[in-house]
């Protein structure tokens, strides 16, 4: 078995570190646009370089992990469905809900295995929490809460391009918020507010989110977001039902203070994302290499991407014409908002995610 990675930025380094310990370094393969880097990481993990990915193509791999820039997952991710093997591919799909739409038919229509990158779904809490909820412990849920709180905002040149703080940043609390209740969002109610620097307000976004949504059987789910919170990296979820409820990301690196006589956190809080979800990024590749030796479902398929990718358009349209919006609007291809970022979400190999 041979795995390729495309692309080691910052998250392909890590994907390539991820699979080397899951399945030997001698089965991994690295490729990067830019030669050196590719030769560099292929050094620091003592896996193979084949130079660019055109040639790690042509040598034939088994599986291949696409983390390049955004720009160019949907083509390299055709690529290897055309080629017959499992792909693993970082969010988002395609830079806009019709492109994300075009792959996903594609695929579906060549019987492709795709395992899309929303780590979170990998993530032990979370894992912890979907199976209370499928399993009927916590009784008829009636409130699902949600937020990721980063600790310092994204550089101004990526706001800019990012697609909007709903589509890079609380993308991932929707997907999570779907897989955890085993229900999809029928409308969404969003607000946002520019309390930070003004080049995220001049970019046509804004610092801090708050979303009511509600869910296939009237129950409500509350989620938020925001760029500033230099106490660390915060994320989390509440699940409220009749009988118990459960929290995910209370841990003691969660960057809050109590008000009652406890100490919290315990530890140094949580950087960013990437150590927050370490276990969560091995757990995902490990999954992946499950695919690629002996197939099986996707955990993350294209279409939760696409789904996922609904509802954060259907929040920023929320947002700007202040009013809730179905989200059969969306899905029946109606109103979008075209790219005061150019409808472009970045992946984590350019930046932030």
């Amino acid at each position: 078995m041979r795995i390729g990675v495309a692309g080691v930025g910052r998250i392909g380094a890590l994907h390539a570190q991820n699979l080397v310990a899951a399945v030997g370094a001698a089965n991994v393969v690295v490729a990067d646009a830019d030669a050196g880097r590719a030769q560099a990481a292929a050094e620091d993990l003592g896996v193979a370089c084949a130079g660019d990915v055109d040639a790690m193509l042509a040598a034939g791999v088994d599986g291949l992990v696409v983390a390049t820039p955004t720009d160019t997952h949907a083509a390299l991710m055709l690529r290897g469905v055309e080629a017959g093997i499992p792909v693993f591919c970082e969010k988002p799909v395609a830079p806009d809900i019709a492109g994300t739409r075009a792959v996903l038919n594609r695929i579906q229509a060549m019987g492709g295995v795709v395992q899309v990158g929303l780590q979170r779904r990998f993530d032990a809490g979370y894992v912890a929490a979907q199976a209370a909820v499928a399993s009927g412990a916590l009784g008829q849920v009636h409130t699902i809460t949600g937020h990721t709180l980063d600790p310092t905002p994204p550089p101004a040149a990526y706001v800019t391009v990012s697609g909007g703080i709903f589509r890079d940043c609380l993308v991932h609390d929707l997907d999570i918020l779907r897989w955890v209740s085993g229900q999809e969002v029928v409308e969404v109610y969003a607000t946002g507010a520019n309390l930070g620097d003004d080049y995220i307000r001049l970019a046509g976004d804004v610092d801090a989110v708050a979303v009511t949504l509600t869910m296939t059987d009237g129950s409500l789910a509350m989620l938020s977001a925001s760029r500033y919170n230099l106490a660390g990296y915060d994320v989390r979820m509440e699940v409220r039902g009749h009988r118990d409820s459960v929290a995910v990301g209370l841990d003691q690196r969660t960057p809050v203070r109590s008000m009652e006589p406890m100490t919290y956190p315990h530890a140094p809080a949580y950087p960013g994302f990437l150590e927050r979800f370490a276990g969560a990024y091995a757990a995902e590749m490990a999954a992946f290499v499950g695919l690629v030796r002996g197939g099986g479902t996707s955990r993350c398929t294209v279409a939760d991407a696409l789904a996922a990718f609904v509802l954060a358009e259907a929040c920023e349209i929320s947002r700007r014409e202040r009013r809730p919006v179905s989200i059969c609007e969306i899905e029946s291809g109606g109103p979008t908002v075209p790219g005061q970022h150019g409808g472009r979400g970045l992946s984590v190999a350019e930046g932030v995610t």
